[in-house]
């Protein structure tokens, strides 16, 4: 991470990071009964916790999380075909999926440690609180993405001091969202404000709330349908809106730039994960931003990516012409390198050449850090965004009210109006949502909104499913593209076809079933 870094090592977890600019050096072997002694063990235990967000092996936000294990109607892989996880046909065994579920429970039990350990030293109190409520928060998160990937898990709130502990069975997805609101709310009340920052890897009082609310939200959806949660969505963007703390980037696309370039928009960007370096030094805490779903080019001084994710002309589609959102999340170019002179080319796509297209939000060339390796990078990547609170402002706001009120109208025009490069808070028909839409049709154009404005970030999946349309939208994906495709790019419907009931979530890890037997697994797994 570029700011929450260090090299600490726990008994029976090796947790690492490093620091942007001070690196450290590794520390000897500890345990809770000689750690946690001063405010400085905390907060390199706390990094620990943070440190799992990361994951060298990509499972989490290095990669996974917005590429492999997000499929959607967004994109599809380039050149895979047939038993991939990246055209959904895996089972139970799949080392992704393990690897998930094993770091979020790493993570967890790490903040479990820190948690039990938090009061042992004399410190600042201010500070301390701050530990505390960025421990619970981050114990919550990654349940938050246990119980949105498989569904209800064990829900282990203490850390493992002997291998010999009872196993814990699965909690029910409604009681472990119910423990993940508990923290989460717990942890509002403690941590320090973004102001206190100058950057946003850290988690602060309107990540909090921000995160609660998209919470709510899944909560107010599939599959629970407590609709009663969606008062308490509104509640919470509503905290972060009238917080006066974050706005939107009046260009969409420096919003990606900065990642790039390793700088920090606190406005736009709520909180980030950070990467660190680009893995050829003792540091490896870097990502794949930017490559895992970059510009395809070949050359390593402009940076390497193959163009792994090619987009699909439905998400293509949902853009106007006019929508400047469009060509920055859709690559409009490719880099081409001539083999006899070695000069590489920006070379525009064709107007028919829809499915050729890859992601383009984040860019390897505006990359500050050098040499560029092949595989990894410090872009940071996005948790959640101010333009997603607006949109989740709209969102609750409507079910709440019934219909669409002038509010609710207002977050998302903001939106818009900023995607087509047009003044934030000056009504604009050009670009505006139509007026007068009920219920149902806005919904379902804020649905599209989400779409646009969040492509690529790991978001779709998560939103389809919790409206419910998860399955549906995939099938007629394979229709689309096994129709209209050109006969080259036909092969993209393949992880769509693939896609059962069984898909909304993942199976529970054979690693777990294994040795945990009072764990069941998941339906049609």
């Amino acid at each position: 991470m570029k700011r929450i870094l260090i090299l600490f090592v726990l008994a029976g977890s090796m947790l690492s990071a490093c620091n942007k600019f001070l690196e450290t050096k590794p520390e000897d072997f500890v345990t809770p009964d000689n750690y946690y002694n001063t405010e400085a063990d905390l907060d390199r235990a706390l990094n620990g916790v943070y440190n799992r967000l990361v994951d060298n092996f990509g499972r989490m936000y290095s990669r996974g999380l917005f590429s492999f294990l997000s499929i959607s109607d967004e994109f599809f892989y380039k050149n895979i075909t047939i038993t991939n996880l990246k055209v959904m046909d895996f089972d139970a065994g799949q080392l992704d999926v393990g690897k998930l579920w094993e770091v979020a429970y790493q993570g967890i039990d790490r903040a479990n440690i820190l948690l039990e350990n938090v009061d042992k030293p004399k410190m600042d109190e201010t500070r301390r609180k701050a530990i505390k409520g960025e421990a619970l928060f981050l114990r919550a998160y990654f349940y938050f993405v246990l119980v949105d990937n498989f569904g209800g898990v064990p829900l282990k709130l203490k850390s493992t001091n002997n291998p010999l502990e009872k196993y814990l069975p699965r909690a029910s997805v409604a009681d472990v969202y119910a423990s993940i609101v508990n923290d989460m709310k717990g942890a509002d009340t403690l941590v320090s404000d973004i102001s206190s920052y100058n950057y946003n890897e850290r988690v602060t009082k309107t990540a909090v709330e921000a995160v609660l609310a998209r919470v709510y939200l899944t909560m107010a959806g599939e599959p629970l349908k407590d609709v009663a949660r969606y008062n308490d969505a509104l509640i919470y963007a509503d905290k972060v809106i009238n917080s006066g703390k974050h706005n939107l980037n009046p260009d969409y696309s420096r919003i990606f730039i900065n990642h790039s370039e390793n700088k920090y928009d606190l406005q736009e960007c709520i909180w980030e994960i950070g990467m660190y370096g680009n893995q050829l030094g003792n540091t490896q805490l870097a990502g794949a931003v930017g490559i895992e779903n970059g510009v395809e080019c070949t050359d390593d001084k402009i940076g390497y990516s193959t163009g792994p994710l090619k987009i699909t002309a439905r998400m293509f589609n949902l853009y106007a012409a006019t929508d400047l959102r469009r060509d920055w999340a859709i690559a409009p170019y490719k880099y081409v390198t001539n083999t006899t002179t070695g000069v590489t080319t920006k070379t525009p796509y064709t107007a028919v050449q829809i499915y050729d297209r890859t992601v383009g939000k984040w860019r390897r060339e505006y990359e500050t850090v050098t040499p560029k390796n092949r595989n990894y990078n410090s872009t940071n990547f996005p948790v959640i965004r101010y333009s997603d609170v607006l949109l989740m402002k709209a969102e609750a706001e409507t079910q709440v009210s019934g219909a669409p009120t002038a509010a609710a109208y207002d977050a998302v025009n903001k939106v818009r109006r900023r995607g087509y490069g047009k003044p934030i808070n000056t009504p604009d028909a050009t670009v505006d949502a139509p007026a007068g839409l009920d219920k149902a049709d806005f919904l379902t154009y804020l649905q599209d909104e989400r779409a646009r404005e969040l492509a690529f970030e790991g978001l779709r999946k998560h939103d389809l499913i919790r409206w419910g349309l998860y399955l549906s939208k995939m099938q007629s994906l394979a229709v689309d593209i096994s129709t209209n495709a050109p006969s080259g790019f036909r092969y993209g419907a393949n992880a769509a076809k693939n896609i059962t009931a069984r898909n909304l979530v993942f199976p529970i890890p054979n690693t777990e079933i294994t040795v945990n037997h009072l764990v069941t697994q998941n339906p049609n797994w």
